[in-house]
C-alpha cells in the first residue's frame, strides 16, 4: 500500500508531461507559420513559444488515459491519446476538464519527432465529430503518425488550433518526464538504510544479500528513470504506480524478482513487504492485462 507521502514525486512528474503549455496566440500569422512543401521541417519550426501572458500548468492523466494539455490560462484543455496503429486522437475540453466542447471544424497541422532528434515530420489531424457535436463543429481530431515513429518517445507540436475564433498552440510528449505527483517520495538516508538492510515480513536476510546488501539509491546510482504511462498488454508494470516497469530497476523480495519504474517505488514496495506482507502479490500478477 502506498503511504500518505506517496503521491508527490518519484523520478518523474506528470506535471512535466507537457513539453510546452498551450497558450493563446493573438500575434500575427507568422508566429504559427510552418513549412507546407515538405514533411520534414527543422525542430525549431515545431517549438511553440508561449505568449508573454501565459503560465506553466500542471498536467495529469485524462479521462481517456491520455495526456492533459492546458490552453491559455486554463481557458480550455485538450487530451491527447496515443493508440495502437500509430493513431493520435485529440479531444477538446473546456475550462473544466470533464466538460467536452465542440470547436470549429478544421484540419490541424502537427509536427512530430523522436525525443532528442533535431528534425520533425509533418502530419495532419482531421476533424472527426462525436455524437452531440453541432453541425460544422467537432470535439475530436484524429491523425496517423508518420511511419517509423510509433513506439518511440515522441515530441508533438500543433502550432495552430482555433477555438471560438482564438488561435492556440500546444505541445506535449508521449511519455512523462522527470517527476510525477502520482509517485512516492524518495526516503532519506538513515531511514533508507534501516529499510533495506534489516529484514521483516516477506523481506528476508536472503533478499538483502541477493540485492547486494545495499540500498536502492546505492544500487541504482546514475540510472535515470523514464516513465511510460501507457503500458501495452503483456508488459510488466510497476507494482506501485502501474506504469510500465523498467528492467533496470529490479529488486528481490521473498526470493522473487520484481521490476519497478523507479527507485522510490522500490522503497514503497519493500515497506509494504515488511509491514503488510499479505498485500505482496506474485511477480506474474504485475503484468498489463487486456
Amino acid at each position: 500500500m502506498v503511504s500518505q507521502k506517496a503521491w508527490i514525486a518519484c523520478g518523474l512528474v506528470l506535471s512535466g508531461i507537457v513539453l510546452v503549455s498551450g497558450c493563446a496566440d493573438r500575434s500575427s500569422t507568422s508566429a504559427t507559420s510552418s513549412p507546407t512543401t515538405t514533411t520534414v521541417v527543422p525542430a525549431s519550426a515545431t517549438t511553440a513559444t508561449p505568449a508573454a501572458n501565459s503560465e506553466e500548468h500542471g498536467h495529469k492523466v485524462g479521462t481517456h488515459g491520455g495526456i492533459m494539455i492546458s490552453l491559455g490560462r486554463d481557458s480550455y484543455h485538450a487530451e491527447a491519446v496515443f493508440e495502437k496503429g500509430a493513431v493520435l486522437r485529440l479531444y477538446t475540453l473546456g475550462k473544466e476538464e470533464s466538460r467536452v466542447i465542440d470547436v470549429e471544424k478544421q484540419t490541424l497541422k502537427g509536427f512530430v519527432k523522436a525525443e532528442g532528434e533535431s528534425e520533425a515530420e509533418q502530419f495532419t489531424l482531421d476533424s472527426e465529430p462525436q455524437d452531440g457535436d453541432a453541425e460544422g463543429r467537432t470535439s475530436q481530431f484524429v491523425g496517423t503518425l508518420p511511419k517509423g515513429l510509433w513506439g518511440l518517445n515522441l515530441e508533438v507540436t500543433v502550432p495552430n488550433i482555433v477555438i471560438s475564433g482564438e488561435r492556440f498552440r500546444l505541445g506535449f510528449k508521449s511519455t512523462p518526464e522527470e517527476h510525477d505527483e502520482g509517485m512516492p517520495n524518495r526516503i532519506v538516508d538513515d531511514e533508507e538504510r534501516q529499510l533495506y538492510l534489516t529484514p521483516g515480513g516477506k523481506y528476508t536476510e536472503a533478499d538483502i544479500k541477493a540485492n547486494g546488501s545495499v540500498t536502492a539509491t546505492a544500487k541504482f546510482k546514475g540510472l535515470k528513470s523514464s516513465h511510460d504511462m501507457f503500458p501495452k498488454p503483456g508488459d510488466k508494470i510497476c507494482p506501485i504506480t502501474k506504469t510500465k516497469a523498467n528492467p533496470k530497476f529490479v529488486w528481490i523480495v521473498d526470493g522473487k524478482t520484481y521490476e519497478f519504474c523507479c527507485p522510490p517505488c522500490v522503497d514503497e514496495f519493500v515497506k509494504t513487504a515488511k509491514a503488510m506482507p499479505d498485500e505482496i502479490k506474485q511477480p506474474t500478477d504485475y503484468v498489463k492485462r487486456q
